[in-house]
């Protein structure tokens, strides 16, 4: 019930994935650095979006970009 063992594989391949059973020691901390920068690419996004949205016709019900975009935050502060 199930595969053999590992089983010999040719070693002057080359994989930019890490080869066979690839496990490496360090994938936690990999993963965390990558999803952080990930994450703050995204924010950093988001932010130029927000500041730069500009609607002509006003919304007739509540929008979630409205929430953040820099033209209602002005429109809130007036009234």
């Amino acid at each position: 019930m199930g595969g053999d063992g590992r089983y010999p594989y040719p070693k002057q391949v080359w994989s930019p994935a890490g080869g066979w059973w690839v496990r490496p020691s360090n994938w936690k901390s990999n993963t965390f650095i990558v999803a952080t920068g990930i994450a703050g690419i995204c924010y950093l996004v988001g932010k130029v979006s927000a500041s730069k949205e500009q609607r002509y016709i006003a919304p007739t019900k509540q929008i979630p970009s409205a929430m953040w975009a820099r033209q209602f935050q002005a429109e809130k502060k007036d009234l």
